[in-house]
């Protein structure tokens, strides 16, 4: 199994990357974990509580189950993924059944924070976008697909997210084995990942 993790901030265009490498390649061949369904378990706490949660920092991430899981899958064993619901700041009682793959795609902000985590990527790729751009795609999500209002995403982009962005995510870059710039000229950064990949499932 190779397994890929896929980094950068938030907004850089991870999914992106992610949907040009999957795309490439046959469903029962791949495989993907998203960092946010790995959000730790809040129910114990009220919604206001939650709501003030630094979701941010690797503290809020669910890292001992994320291992777990990967270590599962790598054995052969398929894994109920949990399901995360932004709009009540918890995990949901659903999970999602993901059977272990050639390849298996890991990604989110924080995934190249954790020493133990990163040691089980293969290939460690971390994707870079202009902080503006960054805050744009933010925002449009946010309030789109996240029930957000316009003072809520900005006062958390400015308090938090951009301090931990600066603290956590962009030191990251040095463990990365491939940076790739989310723009025009990223096809050959991608173009690398997939040889790698098709090298592997032959």
């Amino acid at each position: 199994m190779l397994i890929i993790g896929i980094g950068g901030g938030t907004g850089c265009g991870k999914t992106t990357v992610v949907n040009q490498i999957v795309n490439e390649l046959p469903d029962t061949e791949v495989g993907v974990i998203s960092q946010d369904s790995y959000y730790n378990d809040l129910s114990g706490l009220t919604y206001e509580e939650r709501a003030k949660i630094n979701f941010d920092h690797p503290r809020a991430i669910d890292f001992k189950l994320l291992g777990e899981h990967l270590r599962q899958l790598k054995a052969g064993v398929p894994i109920e993924q949990p399901v995360y619901s932004f709009k009540e700041h918890n995990r949901t009682t659903e999970t999602v059944l993901t059977p272990p793959r050639k390849v298996m795609i890991v990604e989110g902000i924080l995934i190249l924070t954790h020493p133990e985590i990163r040691e089980m990527f293969d290939i460690k790729i971390f994707v870079h976008a202009d902080s503006d751009e960054r805050l744009i795609r933010r925002l449009k999500r946010d309030i789109t697909e996240r029930g957000r209002d316009l003072d809520e995403v900005l006062d958390r982009y400015q308090n938090t997210l951009k301090p931990m962005h600066n603290q956590f995510i962009e030191p990251t870059k040095e463990f990365a084995d491939i940076i790739i710039p989310n723009n025009r000229y990223n096809t050959v950064a991608i173009d690398i990942v997939r040889t790698i990949i098709a090298d592997k499932l032959i």
